[in-house]
Parts: structure tokens; C-alpha cells; sequence
């Protein structure tokens, strides 16, 4: 094991350096070599948190075809805000590589690191980051060791007679978003940072260095594109706060929080900033537009229109998105690659919707309360793992299942994180404190709200959170009353002093993911044995779905509004 991570950290040293020479500085690039002068609009189309949803709505081919309209008649740069390289299979089983070879393919001139770009590890996202040489930017990514930007902080486009400055942000949450160990050495030391700490200010300094370089340099416009958001993110990091923190930033696109809006926020000196996300899986691509007499206009377009005759919506009133046939073809392509592989039928004919939602809408619910998917889920690595426990992060169930046959690349798309069931051995303090950082953030969505098997607590959302945590989002402590009681593991009240074993992920249990850093020290007594969709798998194929028939699960969860 030991010459094992020797080679690791050797070729993780090799890539850094490797990404020093390739991104050391800024390139001013020309959109076009014969550019007139102000006769046309500049186009910023952007995506972003696509998840891998390579041909969901518009899809990929969509974003082509509509960027290859527009530039007929106006510059344009496709940009991304991050969150693109991970949730579904083509992510999972290439480690992003796929993602990264459509977006080459396509032409994407910028894009951001959202935090689930880490989650294939450190030394992967580094070597993607190789693959998109030119593409990819973030002012505030910092190799502690030599405290210098691990990729360019912004890019500069020359447009007809005009400078337009992209610059990139990359929230810190990806610490606990992602996992916390691929940003440390192997002695547990940060060797990456964020621009992070308690007060907000390192990011909003990290930002305001590149914007100011940016106008120096000569830019007329200076964009920000985000991967922050704005509900369930931590409030110092919010777009929103960030814009009210700065100055010099003409419009702000953004990511991470799976919103729609187009708003008006006033930056530092009360000048009203224009920002802008598109929600998530390509429902939306976002259209940022430079007009020639100089007015920014932003626009979310949920609709890329056949203009050769065929229909714009089909039987069931779901619309028609023209496609780019080059980049269409290129994607099926890579998916004939793995799809018959992942078409194993593991659940035969369901009868039972399984979802992340709350009943009968399309609200999200699993980071925030109980939904049947999650106590499956949890059920799974309890009873895989043989557990007294089992706990699901809300953040990790990333889509219901529908009815019909439940096949393994239905659970991929539930699990597609690939982490490793993991059992551990701790004192029923650290269940309760584990409770009680799931649901500290509540009623705001929580990625490491708990989903629960063998155990029901209940919530008392009347009493404001004393949780305490780091500059980077890890639990502390609790500092006053706890909002979780009521704790019984199977119906017998929890003992503090007790041990337990618990199942989960290694994410959770091991690498202090979503912030729970108080699992660290505890037993390991069977150390990622199987990947996490593997534990699903064999828990549906033996128990199959019946037992979950209450979309809002068994009431093992009480929320006291």
C-alpha cells in the first residue's frame, strides 16, 4: 500500500507540474482573426451543473445547434459553470473523461470547477484538467504549498474592438461537497485550498485580485461565472454575498445550487449587477448578451426550435429540441461503449415509485426529509453491511426510479459517486452529533441531511442550530441545545456511551465528507468492501421494493416546524 500511494503522490506531482507550465498565464484568444468593429453582439451561452445529462432536454447537441445559430450573426463564447462531469453513468464509469472529450468536441472556450469535478480524486481531476487545457479557470483554486492558483484565474476574449474577461470561482464548499482527503496529503495536511475561512473575505479578495488584473490588462467587460449559488449554500460563499463583497463585475453567471433566476444584486458601491443560473440538466441554457451599444441583456432559454419542419412538441406535450447531428452522433458513440454492459435487469417489473421527492410533485425532499429512496438506501448498507445502523447522506440519492425494471444503470444514476460501503464502530455521542450536523442547516436543503435505517429521531426546527464548524465547513461541535431528539436505535433509546456499528460510505465515515469529521477515529470494522451502487444492488435483488410503497418513507423521521 505504502509504494502504492509513493506512486500516487509521485504522479500527482508530475500532473502539478505539468498544470504549472500549461496554465501559468492568462491567453488573450480571438474569436475571430477579421473581427469588425461593433457590428455585432457578444453571446456568453452558458451551462451549468449539467450532471452528465449529455441528451436530457435540450442536451449537448441542443447546446450546439443553438450556439452554431447564434454565431452566425454574433462573437460567441460557451462557457460552463461548473458540475459537469459527474452524475450518471457516462461520468462515473469514465471518471469524467467522456465529459470531458463532448465538451472538447463541441467547442466549449470556459469552464469552471464545480465541486463534484473532485469527486474521481485529486490526481484524476488534475489530469482532466490537462485534457482541458484552455478551457479551464479558478481564481481562488490555491496550491498551499506554493500559495499560487492551480489553474488561470480568468481569460480574456478579444471581440471586434472589445476586451471581455471571463474569470472563475470555484466554491469552497467542495471541501466537504466533494471529499475532503483529496485536497490533503497523506498525513492529513491541506495541500489545496479554496480561498476559504470563516469570514468570507479570502474569497472575495481571491476575486476581486482577478477582476482588477482583468481590467488592467484592458478588458471593456468583465464576467464572473461561479460554480456558488445561492439556497442551501453557505451564506459567506452565496453569489449573492460575493457580489455585495466586490466591485469591477459586470454580470455574474453562476452554478451549484440547481436554481433558476435572472436578478438584479448591488455590488459593493450599490450598483446593481445582473446574475443569472439555469437550474440543472440542461432543462435551460443560459444567454448573457453583450449588445453593441453596450447594455448586457440576460435571457434563460428552455427551447432550441426545429426550424426544418419537424414537430416542436411530441404526443405526450414534451418538446422537440433541434440537434446538432455531428456532436448527437459523437455522444451516441461513447455511450454504445458501456450501454450494453449496464443494462443488467436487477428489479424485474416495479410496482413502486422510489423518489427523492416530496409525494406527488417535483420538489426535491431528500435533503431535507424522509423519502422511501432514502430508506432504502439506508436499508441497503445496513442490512449488506450487517449494521445496527445505516445512514444515507440526502446529497448522495441523486434520482428517483421510476416503474418497470429497475436495471443496474437505473441504480448508477441513484449512486453514481462510486464510493465504498464501509462499517465503523462508535459511541452513540457520535451518532447524535452526526444527527445533528445532518440537520443543522434545516429547513434550507442539506447534502448531508440523514436518511436513516434502524434508528428514528426527530427534529426540533424551533431551536436554532449551535452547530459549530471550521473555515471549511467540518464539524466542531455542538455549542448549545441539540435540535435532534428523541433518538431510538432499533426502538430502544440511543446511549450515549453505548457502541454501535454503523454503515455507510466511506465519504461519510472515513474521509469526513459533507463536514462530518466525527467519525474520524472511529473502529473501522470492514473497510470499503464494495462499491456503493454494488451494496444497492445485491439489497433490491434480495428484498426487491414492496416494502416501500410510502413515497414519504416509514415516519422514521419527525420534523417539529
Amino acid at each position: 500500500m505504502v509504494k502504492i500511494f509513493k506512486k500516487c503522490l509521485a504522479m500527482l506531482a508530475v500532473i502539478t507540474l505539468s498544470l504549472t507550465t500549461l496554465f501559468s498565464c492568462t491567453k488573450d484568444v480571438t474569436i475571430s482573426k477579421n473581427a469588425p468593429e461593433n457590428n455585432k453582439d457578444i453571446v456568453v451561452l452558458f451551462t451549468n451543473d449539467v450532471h452528465c445529462a449529455v441528451d436530457d432536454s435540450i442536451g449537448y447537441a441542443g447546446v450546439a445547434e443553438y450556439r452554431n445559430r447564434l454565431a452566425s450573426d454574433n462573437y460567441v463564447i460557451l462557457a460552463d459553470a461548473g458540475d459537469f462531469s459527474q452524475g450518471a453513468p457516462i461520468g462515473t464509469l469514465s471518471k469524467g473523461l467522456y465529459l470531458v472529450d463532448i465538451m472538447k468536441e463541441i467547442g466549449y472556450d470556459f469552464c469552471v470547477p464545480g465541486n463534484h469535478e473532485f469527486d474521481y480524486n485529486m490526481a484524476n481531476f488534475l489530469q482532466n484538467c490537462l485534457e482541458l487545457n484552455n478551457m479551464i479557470y479558478s481564481c481562488n483554486f490555491i496550491d498551499l504549498r506554493n500559495n499560487k492558483t492551480v489553474l488561470p484565474p480568468y481569460k480574456m476574449f478579444t471581440l471586434g474592438n472589445k476586451k471581455v474577461a471571463l474569470v472563475g470561482a470555484t466554491t469552497p464548499e467542495a471541501f466537504t461537497k466533494s471529499t475532503p482527503t483529496y485536497f490533503q496529503d497523506n498525513q492529513g495536511k491541506y495541500i489545496y485550498g479554496l480561498s476559504e475561512d470563516n469570514s468570507g473575505k479570502k474569497l472575495y479578495i481571491a476575486i476581486q485580485k482577478s477582476v482588477n488584473a482583468a481590467r488592467k490588462e484592458g478588458a471593456d467587460y468583465v464576467i464572473l461565472v461561479g460554480h456558488l449559488g445561492i439556497d442551501g449554500t453557505t451564506d459567506r460563499w452565496k453569489s449573492t454575498t460575493v457580489i455585495a463583497n466586490t466591485t469591477g463585475i459586470d454580470a455574474v453567471i453562476d452554478g451549484h445550487s440547481h436554481e433558476v433566476y435572472n436578478q438584479m444584486v448591488k455590488n459593493k458601491k450599490g450598483r446593481e449587477i445582473p446574475l443569472i443560473q439555469t437550474g440543472t440538466k440542461l432543462k435551460n441554457i443560459g444567454q448573457l448578451t453583450i449588445e453593441k451599444n453596450g447594455n448586457i441583456a440576460l435571457q434563460i432559454v428552455d427551447h432550441v426550435v426545429p426550424i426544418d419542419g419537424s414537430p416542436v412538441e411530441n404526443e405526450r406535450g414534451q418538446k422537440i429540441h433541434a440537434k446538432d447531428a455531428k456532436i448527437d452522433s459523437f455522444i451516441k458513440n461513447i455511450q454504445a461503449k458501456y450501454k450494453d454492459s449496464i443494462k443488467e435487469v436487477v428489479v424485474p417489473g416495479n410496482k413502486v415509485a422510489l423518489t427523492t421527492n416530496f409525494p406527488f410533485t417535483e420538489t426535491r425532499a431528500v435533503r431535507k426529509a424522509e423519502t422511501n429512496l432514502g430508506d432504502l438506501c439506508a436499508d441497503a448498507y445496513r442490512t449488506v453491511m450487517g449494521a445496527d445502523i445505516g445512514f444515507m447522506n440526502g446529497g448522495g440519492i441523486r434520482k428517483s426510479i421510476n416503474l418497470g425494471d429497475v436495471t443496474y444503470e437505473d441504480c448508477l444514476t441513484v449512486m453514481p459517486y462510486n464510493n465504498l460501503a464501509t462499517l465503523v464502530k462508535c459511541k452513540g455521542q457520535v451518532i447524535k452529533d452526526a444527527l445533528e450536523m445532518g440537520a443543522h442547516m434545516y429547513p434550507e436543503e442539506n447534502g448531508g441531511f440523514i436518511q436513516v435505517s434502524g434508528l428514528t429521531y426527530t427534529i426540533d426546527a424551533t431551536i436554532p442550530s449551535s452547530v459549530k464548524l471550521d473555515d471549511k465547513n467540518n464539524f466542531v461541535s455542538v455549542d448549545g441545545e441539540y435540535r435532534v431528539r428523541d433518538i431510538k436505535v432499533g426502538g430502544v433509546d440511543l446511549d450515549l456511551n453505548k457502541d454501535y456499528t454503523v454503515a455507510c460510505h466511506d465519504y461519510m465515515l472515513m474521509n469526513g465528507g459533507d463536514g462530518f469529521t466525527m467519525f474520524k477515529g472511529s473502529e473501522v470494522l470492514k473497510d470499503r468492501v464494495m462499491p456503493d451502487v454494488d451494496a444497492f444492488v445485491e439489497y433490491l435483488k434480495a428484498e426487491g421494493t414492496s416494502n416501500y410503497s410510502n413515497l414519504a418513507g416509514e415516519g422514521r423521521i419527525t420534523i417539529i416546524e
